[in-house]
């Protein structure tokens, strides 16, 4: 069924392909152009509290110690853009991001060899426009539509903190192919992505496996009003006797004006064969369910100069967790401990002197609580909090 999936889908493209090859004679009147663009982003930061158990190992600031202050990078953009035919356009991205060492001396992001920060290649596609009308397609390494297109950019504060997904490291980007469509291409207001790659980001492929995406989304109210549904799937090691994937279900709700903007995320990801329940004597290979919700509000103090950001997620990483039938549990996917329960808040001021140049002080807080319900002490519950102050400015856009 795959194959023949897969036959139908190729001819399909290149019926379309051969079809529209009269409407790609140059035009005299376009001019091949690019444009050079970038942003970044970092902060002063100040450790308050630290985690005794140094848990949330998906978080920056897991393992940096009580009273550590440093300024930092967290991401550095330089990208390209060049428009190669009417219907045909490149994207390069040079991305350079996350660099904390923490004190047991792991370090997290692009760093060489002997600890300097340096750029990988994020994106790099060619895109076919209007493939069939209303439709382009990509190729290469490319934006996925986990939250890249709808949620993040209504979140608005990357540069504060990831979407709760992105937290969880559902890829951003990946090498693969997509179609990108409107279902009414002159307004807009209702589309899709549908995505399949090797689900390892910007590493090389590393199985047989690939990771599926897709999204649909409308826009109502002049597009103040937008519904996001998407949803994954990826096999991680599938034989005849362990089938071990993921896959997410998510949904996301946004309203935006110029001096007000909210928004609420929710997901459900299921691993299947993802958990380990350990007993005295013996161990359960189970599946999980993990769950969170993220709701964010934005807005405007004094016009195009203060603004102000709150938001709340609350994640639970298996809500099949039973801690009568096994004594621990230990994770198969890094990125989702199953042991402990998280509630992150953010807030902060956001002081814009001139357009595309932000200074933000804000707070970053994520408690931690134990699963198991003997626990007690710092093991029940603990946190990290850290003051910061953000700054972020954009370039040639």
């Amino acid at each position: 069924m795959k194959k023949l999936l897969t036959v139908v889908v190729v001819q399909i493209l290149l019926i379309n392909l051969v079809t529209g090859q009269e409407k790609l004679t140059t035009d005299t009147a376009f001019k091949p152009s690019g444009k050079l663009w970038g942003y970044t982003f970092g902060d002063f930061y100040y450790k308050a509290h630290t985690d005794n158990l140094n848990r949330g190992g998906a978080n920056q600031y897991t393992g940096v110690e009580k009273g550590r202050n440093a300024f930092q990078l967290r991401r550095a953009y330089l990208g390209y853009n060049y428009d190669i035919h009417p219907r045909f356009s490149a994207e390069l991205l040079l991305a350079a991001e996350d660099n904390i060492a923490n004190q047991n001396g792991n370090i997290n992001g692009d760093l060489t060899s002997n600890g300097k920060l340096t750029f990988y290649i994020k994106y790099a596609n060619i895109r076919y426009k209007n493939i069939w009308k209303g439709t382009d397609l990509v190729v290469g390494q490319l934006a996925t539509p986990a939250f890249s297109f709808i949620s993040e950019p209504i979140w608005g504060y990357r540069s504060i903190e990831r979407t709760i997904a992105d937290i969880r490291r559902t890829p951003s980007f990946d090498l693969g192919a997509s179609l990108q469509g409107k279902f009414d291409p002159e307004k807009g207001n209702y589309g899709y992505n549908l995505m399949v790659g090797n689900g390892t980001s910007a590493r090389p492929e590393n199985d047989k496996f690939k990771w599926f995406y897709g999204d649909v989304y409308a826009k109502f109210l002049d597009k103040k009003l937008v519904f996001d549904l998407y949803a994954d799937y990826q096999r991680l090691n599938w034989t005849s006797t362990f089938h071990h994937s993921r896959n997410m279900v998510k949904g996301f709700a946004g309203y935006t004006t110029p001096s007000f903007t909210f928004g609420v995320e929710a997901f459900v990801n299921h691993g299947q064969q993802d958990v380990v329940g350990n007993k005295e004597s013996s161990k359960d290979t189970i599946s999980a369910n993990a769950t969170g919700i993220s709701l964010f509000a934005r807005g405007s103090i004094i016009k195009e100069k203060l603004g102000y950001f709150a938001r709340f997620d609350s994640y639970n990483p298996d809500t099949k967790y039973n801690d009568f039938n096994y004594v621990t549990y230990s994770g198969l996917t890094s990125t989702y401990e199953p042991n402990n329960r998280e509630k992150f808040i953010t807030a902060g001021l956001d002081f814009t002197p001139i357009k595309n140049v932000h200074f933000m002080p804000n707070i970053w807080y994520n408690r931690y609580k134990g699963a198991q319900s003997s626990l007690t002490g710092p093991a029940a519950h603990d946190h990290d909090l850290v003051y910061r102050i953000t700054f972020y400015y954009v370039y040639g856009r």
